[in-house]
Order: C-alpha cells, then sequence, then structure tokens
C-alpha cells in the first residue's frame, strides 16, 4: 500500500483497549532476621527500630541464593496462577539494583529459566520505583500490540549490599521477588502512570564506592540515605503524586479496595494514609513488618501478601506508588488480580 505521497506506508501493529495485571508471585528470603539480631552494630533497640520503621523482622536470602533464584520463583508462581507456561511470554522486564554481574541482564538469565526463550529480556535500575516503572511499560507494549503477555519482576538481594555497621539503613533492608504477568484486557486494567525524576537529590540514597574506586583498593560498595531528607521527600512529595495518579485514573479515595505504597517506613506508609483521607474501607499493605524493605520487589511481594489475607479484593482497584534512588518515582492504579 502506498501513501498519499506515493511512497509506501509502514505496517504498525493492530492496538487493544487495555491492559491488565492477570496474576502474581512472590519469593522471600529464607531467613528470618528479628530486630534484635541487628542491633549490637548500630548501638540501637528492638524498640527503636519498631517506632522509627514498624520493622519487627525482616527476610533475607542464605549465601546460596541469588536474586535471580527468587525472581526464578516468583515468576513461576505468576505463571502457574495466569494459567500459561514460559513460552507464552512476549517480553520479561525485571527490575533490580543487586543483579550480580553488570552484564548481562538478569532478564536474560531469567527468561532461559523460565523457558521464555527469545521473548526480549532487559532490565531497569530505577531502585524502589523499578517495578512501578516496569508495570508502565508493559501496559504500553501490551496496548500497543507489541506483545501479548509480559512478565515484570521486581527482585533484590539487599543483604550483599549491606554494611551491618551503618545506622542509616541496614536495619530496613531485606531480600525476595515479586512477579507479575500483564495481559490484555476488553478495557483498561492499568491507570495512565505518573512517573518522573528528580536527579538533583541524586545523592540521597547512594552507594559508598564506586566500581572504578574498588580497583584502587576501596571496600565494597554498600548502600547509605540520608534518613531525614527520604523521610521528608516521601511524606510530602509523594504523597502529592499519589493524588495524582488517582486524577490520572479518574477516581476518588473512597473508590479504591487497596493502597499498595512502596514498604519503605510504617511511619511513611500511615502518614500517606492521612493525606490521602482515604477511608477506613481500604486495605493499606504493611508486608514492611515482617519482610523489611525490599526496594523493587516491595510492591509485589506486598500485592501478593495482601491478596493471600483478603482474597475478596481480587477485581478491586489499588493505588500502588513507588520511591527511591534517584531520586525516582512511579505510581498508577491497576486492577487486582
Amino acid at each position: 500500500m502506498t501513501s498519499t505521497t506515493g511512497k509506501p506506508n509502514l505496517s504498525s501493529l493492530p492496538t487493544r483497549a487495555g491492559a491488565r495485571i492477570l496474576s502474581v508471585g512472590a519469593a522471600r528470603g529464607d531467613r528470618e532476621v528479628p530486630n534484635d539480631d541487628l542491633v549490637g552494630p548500630i548501638d540501637s533497640s528492638d524498640e527503636w527500630i519498631r517506632q522509627r520503621t514498624g520493622i519487627i523482622s525482616r527476610v533475607r536470602a542464605s549465601e546460596g541464593i541469588e536474586a535471580v533464584d527468587l525472581a526464578e520463583t516468583a515468576a513461576k508462581e505468576a505463571l502457574e496462577r495466569a494459567g500459561i507456561d514460559g513460552g507464552t511470554i512476549d517480553a520479561v522486564i525485571v527490575s533490580t539494583i543487586s543483579n550480580t554481574v553488570q552484564t548481562p541482564s538478569m532478564a536474560a538469565l531469567l527468561t532461559e529459566r523460565i523457558g521464555a526463550t527469545p521473548a526480549p529480556a532487559f532490565d531497569i535500575s530505577a531502585a524502589c520505583a523499578g517495578y512501578a516503572y516496569g508495570v508502565a511499560q508493559a501496559d504500553a507494549l501490551v496496548r500497543s500490540g507489541m506483545a501479548e503477555h509480559v512478565l515484570v519482576v521486581g527482585v533484590e538481594k539487599l543483604s550483599e549490599i549491606v554494611d551491618p555497621t551503618d545506622r542509616s539503613i541496614s536495619f530496613l533492608l531485606g531480600d525476595g521477588a515479586g512477579a507479575v504477568v500483564i495481559g490484555p484486557a476488553d478495557e483498561p486494567g492499568i491507570s495512565p502512570s505518573v512517573w518522573g525524576s528528580d536527579g538533583g537529590q541524586w545523592d540521597t540514597i547512594r552507594m559508598t564506592n564506586t566500581l572504578g574506586s574498588m580497583r584502587e583498593g576501596a571496600a565494597w560498595p554498600t548502600l547509605r540515605q540520608d534518613g531525614q531528607k527520604v523521610f521528608r521527600w516521601a511524606v510530602w512529595e509523594m504523597a502529592k503524586k499519589a493524588r495524582e495518579a488517582l486524577d490520572a485514573a479518574g477516581i476518588e479515595p473512597d473508590d479504591l479496595a487497596a493502597f499498595i505504597p512502596h514498604q519503605a517506613n510504617m511511619r511513611i506508609i500511615d502518614e500517606f494514609a492521612k493525606q490521602l483521607k482515604l477511608p477506613e474501607s481500604v486495605v493499606i499493605a504493611r508486608d514492611i513488618a515482617t519482610t523489611g524493605n525490599t526496594s523493587a520487589a516491595s510492591i509485589p511481594l506486598a500485592m501478593h501478601r495482601i491478596l493471600e489475607e483478603h482474597p475478596e479484593l481480587s477485581g478491586g482497584l489499588a493505588l500502588q506508588i513507588g520511591f527511591g534512588a534517584g531520586l525516582v518515582y512511579g505510581a498508577q492504579v491497576v486492577v487486582l488480580p
């Protein structure tokens, strides 16, 4: 076929009305680590950690378990719950900051492990907002006709980049993976995403050393944060983005069945709920209490748990928002699987 200019037209794919999350899978670290196991090196107490963060314990993976192993377990559960196999997946997106190598991607290895070869596969490095970024991209791929089923995984083994003496963040972090399968729907099941970044606060959550400095004898790089700056940014700025996500979805807080924020800190979650004026009918994810902060994995892990505890929420609307190192953020309203 030629255009009005006499030049050939490029073919395009048929678009779809919508996309939605079809299923969710999870994998948590095999070791429960209570506060008392961590307080010595940071000269703290179980009471202090509970009051500041709401964390009672966190889960971490043993030495022989890598992040990709957690991702594989979560992905296989999501595939089974969706009623499809790896060969049906058209793209694999993994969000992580704890891959064991700079390259190749964890997604490429995961694709081989779940039988999804030759699906395109790539990693996202957006820390605690990475899962929301992945959902935004999967939604676009499905609606544009580029893919029918997309696997999105948030996975971290943060215990490998923790300094046990660092009082700013070490006691927060856990290990785990959450995975969702996103596929076509007759109407939108994922709202327009509200996402962005603020590189001016790049050093607020950061690694202590660069890879280059290690060649000169620097210590293994670990995570560190300016806790007060992060808290203020999350409470004030991210609450605004959460409201923007509700507006983008065209709904009110009363329309929500659940609120699933990044599990950064229980005080932040509580302040979110207060500022959004969420009614008591909205179930709020509080997975951080026994899982810890798992960065990119925290939202899908929290979704998995909230649906296990409240299966009646399936089909309802959930507001999810991730925010963290970058600084970056991403939010959308989704129909729960």
